[in-house]
C-alpha cells in the first residue's frame, strides 16, 4: 500500500495526532485523519520522531566484513530508528578515493534500510602525511561533505590547516578524532585514580583537550568548519564552549556510552568496556550531559564500532577498542537525558536528527514532521523497559556494554521515504 496512517502518535512527544503518509512524503498531520485503503498503524501513547541521523558509524565494508557489512550495519541502524548514517573512512582499503566512497554509497542504496553517506579520509591511508582526494570525493556520486581520519588524529597542524582550507571551498567539514598520539602511547584506559590502582596505561584528558584547542583556533584562522568527534571530558566541554562564545564555527558530538558509563567499569577487566576515547569519570559524564542539554555539545553520535568475538573475548591489553551502539543509542539517551529532565523529545529530535543532518548536509533528513516533508520517521514505545540481549541484534557484532542491563524505550517502527524498514520491532 502506498498510504500509511499512523494514528494517535505523540509527535515529538507532544499532543496525540494522526500522520498520513502517501508514497514517500507526509501528506497530512492532524486529528481524525482518514484515508480509504490506508495501512493503519496504531500508535497510541508512542512518540513519533523524525528518522534519526548518525554522523559517526563504522560499517567496516570494504575489508572487515567479519565485523560488519553495509547491509548488516544499515539493518542495525533501522532497528535503532535511524534513516541515515555517515560511514567512517577507516575501511580496507581506506575510503580516501572517489572509487571507494562510491562503492560504499552504492551498497547503501542497494540495500535500502537507510541512506548511507560515506565519510572521506582526510589523509591518504589515514597516515597523516598527505591530503587525500578531498575534491574528487566531494565531486563523486557519493557527494562527500564530511572528512575524517577517525581512529587516528590528524596531529600535524599544517595538514589540518590545509584540510580546513580545502573543504571550505565547497562547504565541507573536517571531523577530528582529538587524540594527541605522543600523550597516549600505550594508553589502555582513562588516566586517573582507577588506572593508577589497576596499573593500566592512562589516556589523559589533556590529550583530547590540547588537540581541540589547537583545531578550533585553526578553524577560526582560516574561517572554516571543524567538528569534534566523540568529545569525552569536562575540559573539552569548556574549550568548545569558549570557542562558540568567540563565534568559531565548531560543532561537537557525544556518544551514548560517554553519557552513561564511567571508568569504574574497567575494574572488571571486561574488554567490552575498552573504547577510544576511553570511559571517563563521573564528573566528566555529568559535564557531558549538561553540555548536551545547553547546546555546547550539538549532537549525539553512536561511534558504532563493531568487532568480531575474538577481538573482544581476550585479555584487556590485546582487545580492540570500540562498542556497538546503533540499536541502543535512543534508549541510553532516554535514560540519561529525557528521564533526568535534561531534554524533552523535541530537543532529542534536534540532537539526534535535525542537527546531525545539518552538519553533514544530509538532504531530506532531519526534517520537521509536517505535511510535504519526506516520510523519514521513527516510532518509539517510550513506556517499554527491557534487558538488552545482543543475541537479537541486527548488527553482525555483539560487543555491547549493555548486555543484561535494563534500558527504557524501544523503537517499534522506522520508515525511510515512506517505506517501512522496521515494523513492530522486526526488520522488513
Amino acid at each position: 500500500m502506498s498510504k500509511i496512517l499512523i494514528r494517535g502518535a505523540k509527535v515529538l512527544g507532544g499532543a496525540s495526532q494522526d500522520v498520513l503518509i502517501d508514497g514517500s512524503q507526509i501528506e497530512a498531520v492532524g486529528s481524525g485523519l482518514f484515508a480509504e485503503g490506508a495501512e493503519v498503524v496504531e500508535a497510541d501513547g508512542k512518540v513519533l520522531l523524525p528518522g534519526l541521523v548518525d554522523l559517526h558509524t563504522h560499517l567496516r565494508e570494504p575489508g572487515r566484513e567479519d565485523s560488519e557489512t553495509v547491509l548488516t550495519g544499515t539493518r542495525a541502524a533501522a532497528s535503532g530508528g535511524y534513516t541515515a548514517v555517515f560511514a567512517m573512512a577507516n575501511t580496507f582499503p581506506v575510503a580516501d578515493t572517489a572509487g571507494v566512497v562510491e562503492q560504499v554509497y552504492r551498497l547503501g542504496r542497494q540495500h535500502g534500510y537507510c541512506d548511507v553517506q560515506p565519510i572521506g579520509a582526510v589523509t591518504v591511508g589515514l597516515e597523516g602525511r598527505k591530503l587525500a582526494e578531498l575534491g574528487a570525493m566531494h565531486e563523486s556520486a557519493a557527494g562527500v561533505t564530511v572528512f575524517s581520519d577517525d581512529g587516528k588524529c590528524v596531529d600535524d597542524a599544517v595538514i589540518m590547516r590545509r584540510a580546513l582550507e580545502y573543504v571550505k571551498a565547497f562547504g565541507g567539514v573536517v571531523a577530528q578524532h582529538a587524540q594527541e598520539p605522543r600523550l597516549t602511547e600505550g594508553a589502555q584506559m582513562n588516566e586517573g585514580v582507577v588506572s593508577a590502582e589497576l596499573g593500566l596505561g592512562g589516556w589523559p584528558a589533556v590529550a583530547e583537550e590540547s588537540i581541540i584547542a589547537r583545531d578550533v583556533l585553526l578553524a577560526e584562522h582560516v574561517g572554516s568548519r571543524v567538528h569534534i568527534c566523540h568529545l569525552s571530558t569536562a575540559g573539552s566541554v569548556e574549550i568548545v564552549r569558549w570557542a562558540k562564545s568567540r563565534g568559531i564555527d565548531v560543532t561537537a558530538e557525544v556518544t551514548p556510552h560517554h553519557l552513561l558509563l564511567t571508568d569504574e567499569l574497567v575494574r572488571t577487566y571486561n574488554p567490552v568496556y575498552k573504547v577510544n576515547p576511553p570511559l571517563r569519570t563521573e564528573r566528566d559524564v555529568y559535564a557531558l550531559r549538561e553540555a548536551l542539554a545547553d547546546g555546547t555539545i550539538d549532537i549525539v553520535a553512536t561511534d558504532h564500532a563493531p568487532h568480531p568475538h575474538e577481538d573482544k573475548d581476550c585479555e584487556w591489553a590485546a582487545a580492540a577498542m570500540g562498542m556497538v551502539g546503533l540499536e541502543t543509542a535512543l534508549s541510553v539517551v532516554q535514560e540519561t537525558m529525557v528521564e533526568t529532565g535534561l531534554l524533552d523529545w523535541t530537543q532529542v529530535a534536534e540532537r539526534m536528527s535535525s542537527k546531525p543532518a545539518q552538519i553533514g548536509r544530509a538532504k531530506g533528513h532531519g526534517r520537521p514532521v509536517s505535511a510535504g516533508e519526506p516520510a523519514n520517521l521513527t516510532l518509539v514505545d517510550t513506556a517499554y523497559r527491557g534487558s538488552v540481549d545482543p543475541a537479537g541484534f541486527a548488527s553482525r557484532s555483539r560487543n555491547t556494554p549493555y548486555e543484561g542491563r535494563e534500558l527504557p524505550g524501544r523503537v517499534t517502527h522506522t520508515w525511510l521515504r515512506g517505506k517501512a524498514t522496521l515494523v513492530d520491532g522486526k526488520l522488513t
